[in-house]
């Protein structure tokens, strides 16, 4: 009864494709054709932020000319996407284009790239939106995301572990320097949830990671409120020189 009726569903309401809206056969999929534009993160990558970087590995931590510049204070970082072409897209209709529905591929993605330090007890915790962002967008698309990693992996998760306690401006036109120097002091950790990180390892999580700024001070809010090592997963890293 339960398979007639979902085809029955299937038939009124098709599944389509995430990136260019043509007929798939599963929910929450990719057509052929946008699954091989979507440029994966893979090969070797840089072991802070998951940014794609020459040579192989060879035994040594490896990590990326932008985390080598600016030491991270996390331990370890992913990214599933490059950002650039369908992957842009698919994080701008996630944020911007009320398409919250991407957000659970998007888990099973960011659960493989996540994979090398991923394991039990740890707590997942999304990047907070200042709350006057919260009204105007209706929802956070990294808690989104952090909802949907817990789900794919069994992890907990902890939607309000961090807040912001000012707005901040857009840094999408700010340079490095400025993002990191916008970002002070503006997260720290709920003071409710703060127990709940206590001695313990937390997996932060964001759409894009580009500076490193939100992150970082994401990063350190938890360790200083007694976190005991902190790991990075985001949908897609921006690179640079591609």
């Amino acid at each position: 009864m339960w398979s007639g009726f979902q085809t029955a569903v299937r038939l009124v309401y098709p599944s389509r494709c995430l990136g260019c809206g043509d007929m798939v056969d599963s929910d929450f999929g990719l057509c052929g054709p946008c699954w091989r534009d979507t440029p994966f993160v893979s090969g070797t990558v840089c072991e802070a932020c998951g940014t794609p970087v020459m040579g192989a590995p060879d035994g040594f931590r490896i990590e990326c000319d932008d985390c080598m510049e600016r030491p991270r204070p996390w331990n370890m970082g992913r990214s599933a996407l490059v950002y650039e072409g369908r992957a842009r897209k698919l994080v701008l209709a996630l944020k911007h284009g009320d398409r919250p529905e991407i957000a659970r591929p998007a888990a099973l993605w960011m659960a493989r790239a996540a994979k090398p330090f991923l394991r039990p007890n740890l707590l997942i915790a999304p990047v907070p939106l200042h709350w006057t962002r919260l009204v105007q967008r209706r929802y956070n698309q990294a808690a989104l995301l952090a909802q949907a990693l817990a789900d794919e992996t069994g992890l907990s998760w902890c939607p309000d572990l961090l807040v912001r306690t000012r707005r901040t401006p857009m840094l999408d036109h700010k340079g490095v320097d400025q993002r990191f120097a916008t970002l002070t002091d503006a997260i720290t950790d709920h003071r409710k949830r703060r127990h709940r990180m206590a001695a313990r390892d937390i997996v932060l999580v964001d759409d894009v990671m580009t500076s490193g700024a939100t992150l970082t001070a994401c990063a350190n809010a938890c360790l200083q409120a007694g976190a005991r090592e902190v790991f990075v997963i985001t949908l897609a890293r921006a690179c640079r020189d591609r």
